[in-house]
């Protein structure tokens, strides 16, 4: 009965199907780039796709088809990794993937539906942004005012649902902002570029010739903190993208997924780890590699002195703290501080229990870092460590010093703390704070200041053990660094057992 409309049904969605064209597809090709739906099939499990139909139509006199352009925003249900979730992506066939030809209520519905379905996001970026060529205002004869549809449901869901978000392409405007708001945003080496504005539009507006590369590619932007992870392939982004939405929870509403653990590797290395010269570095990632069972490190190349990264402990997903003693001495930069914030924003929205391996000296001093504000970023670092509400644990690794250091935890509820025999504190090092402390009289001292200097460093150097905190109970545990993964292990179990997720409302000054 219904054969014809049937028939025309199965005409329309092989026509969308092809997307920009047979030249057009083999030019994305060309580019080294899968098409939308290639992607789609590379990332998930199966899915199906929402508003095939949708598109440019022309009719001919009679009123039947003649031609039809689909909209370049490709929607689907989809399983990825086993679990539901929604994949909204560009088709760069379609005119650059530019907003004017996506027909916005596409991206509007995908937002909506993986919000209000409580189901992860996975957004992939191909496209030129905004509203398209100022050659279509002679098309439309006349401009308007910008606006954003459906923003409202791209930023309810960064407290609602995992929003992972690939840029696949060359990114630019509105493609850029959609990307970065996002809890993790990953890009492809070589291949794609993340700005503002192109290179054409920068040099018309500023008057500076600057490349793709150098303007929006992999090194520039992920040292920005742009991006969050940086693949050598298409492939390898789907595989991060698996990995990433594997630490979180299918939503807000829900703990995150709990597998089982690895065995445990010699943890006899972390005895030596740390060197008794405390002007030496030692390798952090080390110690997260032998405490965890698998980490996945985001915004390596941004504040590299702050480390940031999801990881498992006996199975269970944490975000794990750590500082690079290798950069600034893991000191704290107005960027690492921000990177902080972020951080710890993600892991209050989706339940993740916080372990911070602390080594930190304290804020990155000087004339540059007051330049950078670097003392408000901390604060709000501060506040987003004190607003937390998830468990926290902490390992005093080294040094915990001045108020940066006080952010290795929010004192004023339950966490556990451990220190090593290493462990080294206080408002200011000794080394520097001496100085300053004791400068009359070492100007007084006269020839005697060298011999004074050194008696005096005796003197606090006795009573800088870390035991003499301990016997205070200002430090609650003195631990063999052996025992930090079975502790922590204990200490997760309990962790999970007390989580209660939902949407968590954040405030900063």
């Amino acid at each position: 009965m219904w054969d014809h409309e049937l028939a025309e049904l199965e005409r329309r969605k092989e026509l969308a199907a092809r997307m920009g064209g047979p030249e057009r597809v083999a030019r994305q090709h060309a580019t080294g780039r899968l098409t939308v739906r290639e992607r789609f099939d590379a990332l998930a499990d199966s899915w199906t796709e929402v508003g095939a139909l949708t598109g440019q139509a022309v009719y001919d006199e009679a009123g039947e088809l003649k031609d039809f352009t689909p909209s370049n925003t490709i929607v689907g249900r989809a399983v990825v990794a086993g679990r539901k979730a929604v994949l909204v992506g560009d088709d760069f066939t379609v005119r650059g993937g530019a907003a004017d030809a996506a027909i916005h209520e596409k991206q509007v519905l995908a937002e909506r539906m993986a919000g209000e379905m409580r189901q992860p996001l996975v957004r992939l970026v191909d496209g030129t942004g905004g509203g398209g060529s100022v050659k279509q205002l002679e098309d439309f004869g006349r401009t308007y005012v910008p606006h954003n549809p459906g923003w409202d449901q791209v930023v309810a869901n960064l407290g609602r649902v995992p929003v992972v978000a690939l840029a696949l392409g060359p990114v630019a405007g509105l493609g850029a902002a959609r990307l970065v708001t996002s809890h993790v945003s990953i890009m492809v080496r070589e291949l794609s570029q993340v700005f503002v504005a192109g290179p054409a539009v920068v040099e018309a507006g500023m008057g500076e010739s600057v490349g793709k590369e150098e303007l929006g590619g992999w090194r520039a932007v992920s040292a920005a903190g742009t991006v969050d992870l940086v693949a050598s392939s298409e492939q390898e982004a789907f595989e991060l993208t698996r990995s990433v939405l594997s630490y979180l929870p299918q939503n807000a509403w829900t703990r995150p997924p709990v597998r089982a653990g690895r065995q445990a590797l010699d943890q006899s290395v972390l005895r030596d780890i740390v060197p008794r010269d405390r002007r030496r570095p030692y390798d952090m990632r080390v110690i997260m590699r032998t405490v965890f069972d698998d980490v996945l490190e985001l915004g390596a190349r941004f504040a590299p002195s702050t480390i940031t990264a999801l990881a498992r402990l006996d199975g269970h997903p944490v975000a794990v703290l750590a500082g690079d003693p290798n950069i600034y001495g893991g000191g704290m930069t107005a960027d690492g501080a921000d990177k902080t914030a972020r951080f710890i924003d993600l892991a209050q929205t989706f339940s993740l229990p916080v372990v911070h391996l602390v080594d930190q000296p304290g804020f990155v001093i000087g004339s540059a870092a007051e330049r950078a504000g670097t003392i408000r970023h901390g604060a709000r670092a501060l506040a987003a460590v004190y607003q937390s509400t998830v468990p926290w644990a902490s390992v005093l690794v080294r040094r915990v010093f001045g108020v940066a250091g006080a952010a290795h935890r929010p004192h004023s509820r339950y966490g556990l703390r451990i220190a090593w025999p290493s462990g080294d504190w206080g408002s200011l090092p000794i080394e520097g704070g001496l100085e300053v402390a004791f400068k009359r009289m070492l100007a007084e001292a006269g020839a005697e200041a060298a011999a004074l200097k050194t008696e005096i460093a005796a003197r606090l150097e006795a009573v800088r053990s870390p035991f003499r905190t301990a016997e205070a109970f200002l430090v609650e545990d003195i631990v063999d660094p052996v025992m930090t993964r079975p502790l922590l292990a204990d200490w997760v179990r309990d962790a999970y057992e007390v989580l209660e997720p939902g949407p968590r409302p954040l405030t900063r000054p």
